[in-house]
């Protein structure tokens, strides 16, 4: 089991922290530099989209989730 880490970054101009796992963080990490952006742009645009019940921690664990889910079914 992977330990969690926190991290901070600044998203529209105030600094934020979020609790991930490594291989989550690694996978965002992936995301943003498939869509060609920085870390920080890619969490700051979750956190717009997310339900404001759920965590930050939480909503970049599942938009990780959904990520792969998507590329699951463009590829079959």
């Amino acid at each position: 089991m992977s330990a969690i880490f926190k991290r901070s970054v600044s998203i529209r101009g105030h600094r934020t922290s979020f609790s991930l796992e490594q291989p989550f963080h690694e996978e965002l990490l992936r995301i943003a530099g498939i869509r060609k952006m920085p870390l920080a742009q890619l969490v700051g645009e979750i956190d717009e989209t997310r339900d404001r019940q759920t965590n930050l921690s939480s909503a970049l664990r599942l938009h990780v989730l959904d990520w792969y889910r998507a590329q699951h079914r463009s590829s079959s």
